[in-house]
């Protein structure tokens, strides 16, 4: 990071690239301590923030369910795969005239389209963890007369319980690059990318955007270094660390 600092500061101190367009590092860091002290700034950062909460949330609850299901009940999921795989790879953003269309340009938009994108991770992560569960465990439960929901929350659902920790950190960053995008691209929502297209449109203060890209950046980091130190404590009897995506 050190290295990273010092080049950027070098970079934009030369006069290859107009210091309009890539200010270097010590003019973005007095500009995002001043915005730490902006009233107006740390409400964007706090939308942002709430509204990834709540994407991750909904995500959870809507992902781990349905992964249960589909990844305990071949019929269901042969049923609605070709569904699934159409769905799947649409990008969030190429949804956002539809959303603005059905939803406004509210928080309600940019957390549905967050959401949207986050689902994927968690939902492919249950599946995949339940196709690697250990067939004798069902069975032992089965012969001891636990019934079929029982054996899924209570054998699957801790088996599979590292991949959808996995599956939970990387929709957890997905879901922060689908809100900052869609603040900057719609607009009409307070947060971060809102922040940045009103500094990058108003007044060309690329000084401000960068600052807070820097944020973003940090909120990025500090969320997934979370997660992963949370998935260490809780499945530490795992090895996993990956998964799919």
């Amino acid at each position: 990071m050190a290295g990273f600092l010092v080049v950027w500061e070098l970079f934009g101190r030369s006069r290859l690239v107009p210091a309009e367009y890539l200010p270097p590092p010590s003019v973005v860091g007095v500009e995002l301590v001043k915005l730490l002290g902006d009233e107006g700034f740390l409400r964007d950062v706090i939308a942002t923030v709430l509204a990834l909460l709540i994407a991750v949330g909904l995500s959870i609850a809507i992902a781990v369910p349905l992964g249960l299901v589909l990844g305990s009940v071949p019929a269901v999921r042969h049923a609605t795969r070709a569904v699934v795989e159409f769905l799947r790879p649409i990008p969030s953003v190429a949804l956002i005239p539809l959303a603005v269309l059905l939803l406004g340009i509210g928080p309600e938009m940019k957390i549905t389209l967050a959401v949207y994108a986050a689902v994927w991770p968690i939902l492919f992560n249950t599946i995949y963890a339940l196709d690697e569960l250990d067939p004798l465990l069902v069975e032992t439960a089965r012969v001891f007369g636990t019934g079929r929901v029982r054996v899924l929350f209570s054998v699957a659902l801790p088996s599979a319980l590292p991949f959808v920790l996995t599956g939970i950190r990387l929709a957890a960053t997905t879901s922060l690059v689908v809100l900052v995008s869609v603040e900057l691209l719609a607009g009409g929502s307070r947060g971060l990318g809102q922040f940045i297209m009103e500094a990058r449109s108003g007044g060309g203060r690329m000084d401000l955007v960068l600052a807070g890209t820097v944020v973003a950046g940090v909120i990025g980091f500090l969320l997934n270094e979370g997660l992963e130190r949370a998935q260490r404590r809780w499945v530490s009897w795992s090895t996993v660390t990956g998964g799919r995506s």
